[in-house]
């Protein structure tokens, strides 16, 4: 009897450490199953370094890139260079972060059904950006560097984003001996922060709004000079007693550096977070750059050139083009993303969700900065210099930057059409004032984003 309850507790003991085995296997196999298969060494999902199965189409199902066999992009060479910065090249000089990032759905691989891909094949990934938009977003900047970006602030769809300069990955030019190619490898939509200048003021509105009782209600002299001690904060010219709203619309150095030491700096910078330009975005496997402000604890005349989006001001684009998109969806931030769906046969391992990020202004102060927006087209920038019908909203500004440079000019946005919601951004390094340089620039834009969505 004793002989058979040994064998006994020993076969027990057997069966628990072969339960207690399988436990464990199966739990590792669910926590890192994907990285087995998935490794950047496996022969069936990569090529080299780059993923090596799927396709990847833009909204309306063109073929941009087919990933498998080395990658065969698109036969159109200028929606190749418009669209490097997003998928990469061969060589992987250019990070695309989002291919790698939904490998797993890419390739159709299912813990449990196991990778129902096999072979090389893939999925399609259908992607927001329209190849006719960004090819026109590529034509406008012509020889610029800089970033154009337009998205529907009501989706989060990505409708283009072109960095430039950028380069043809089927014909690639000798990079290192071209000085036009400098920085050619950064996404400068994603990965770049630019002082703002004057599309800062936005943000001091915004600031203004929700902590001065009576701002709509008070005025500003401008003479065209405001001395801080030693130091002074200067416009082109003198603009006389202006309200709010009009200093504003004529970008008002002087009353904006006035209005910028009410709300102090201190507040100002609160702001800037509350806002969310101090930290990047994150979609499709990317993180931004994130901006920066340093307002807090500053002298009046620092605070003052702060508010007016120099002195230590940087925005990442991406960012403040969703704290546009934010203004016009009365103060909830939509999430931007250009990877909409991914499908495997008929199966569909990815779809994109809900990109609300959450309120960032309160509406009256949005629907404020919405009037004051449209006013600047309306009264000053003309309504002549966008396409027929769209309810444009806009602010430009002219960045300096120092040294023999010329200012970045920048412009931001958006479309007040129920039909058409979509906010801007354009950063022209190098180019001037932000007005006369980036409005042809989007004015264009906007038309083929019209003849594209909506025919």
């Amino acid at each position: 009897m004793n002989r058979i309850m040994g064998r006994a507790r020993v076969l027990l003991i057997l069966i628990l450490v072969l339960a207690l085995g399988t436990s464990l296997f199966v739990g590792e196999y669910f926590i890192k199953s994907g990285e087995w298969v998935m490794f950047a060494g496996s022969p069936h999902i990569y090529n080299a370094a780059n993923i090596g199965c799927g396709m990847i189409t833009d909204r309306d199902g063109n073929l941009l890139l087919d990933l498998t066999n080395g990658r065969t992009y698109t036969d159109n060479v200028q929606l190749r260079s418009a669209i490097i910065h997003w998928l990469g090249d061969r060589q992987g000089n250019i990070s695309a972060p989002a291919l790698p990032h939904y490998a797993e759905a890419i390739a159709g691989f299912s813990k449990l059904d196991g990778l129902y891909a096999y072979g090389g094949t893939g999925g399609t990934v259908s992607t927001t950006f329209s190849a006719k938009v960004q090819m026109a977003a590529l034509e406008t900047m012509g020889d610029y560097t800089g970033t154009v970006a337009v998205y529907n602030y009501k989706t989060g769809e990505l409708i283009c984003a072109v960095s430039t300069p950028n380069y043809d990955p089927d014909n690639v030019p000798d990079i290192a001996n071209l000085p036009e190619f400098e920085g050619v490898y950064v996404n400068r939509f994603t990965q770049t922060t630019y002082t703002p200048g004057s599309i800062f003021k936005i943000v001091t509105a915004a600031a203004a709004l929700e902590t001065i009782p009576d701002i709509l209600d008070r005025t500003y002299d401008c003479t065209g000079l405001l001395e801080f001690g030693e130091d002074r904060v200067t416009c082109e010219r003198a603009h006389g007693t202006l309200s709010f709203r009009e200093a504003f619309a004529r970008s008002c150095n002087c009353a904006f550096a006035r209005i910028a030491n009410q709300v102090g700096g201190d507040v100002l910078q609160r702001y800037a977070q509350q806002f969310r330009l101090t930290e990047g975005v994150s979609f499709d496997g990317i993180t931004t750059a994130s901006g920066s402000l340093n307002a807090a604890g500053q002298m009046p005349v620092n605070v003052a050139w702060s508010g007016i989006g120099q002195f230590k001001d940087l925005i990442n684009p991406c960012r403040f083009l969703a704290f546009v998109g934010a203004i016009a969806n009365d103060g909830v931030e939509i999430t931007p993303h250009f990877v909409e769906e991914i499908k495997v046969g008929t199966q569909t391992t990815y779809q994109a969700g809900n990109q609300d990020a959450g309120r960032i202004m309160s509406s009256r102060t949005a629907q404020v900065l919405q009037e004051f927006l449209r006013n600047n087209v309306e009264n000053y920038y003309g309504d002549s210099s966008f396409p027929a019908g769209l309810q444009v909203c806009a602010k430009s500004g002219t960045a300096e930057v120092g040294g023999d440079k010329k200012p970045n000019a920048m412009f931001t946005g958006f479309v007040a059409n129920e039909e058409l919601p979509l906010a801007f951004i354009v950063a022209v390094e190098d180019g001037g004032y932000g007005r006369p340089v980036c409005t042809p620039i989007i004015a264009k834009i906007l038309a083929e984003c019209q003849n594209a969505l909506l025919g």
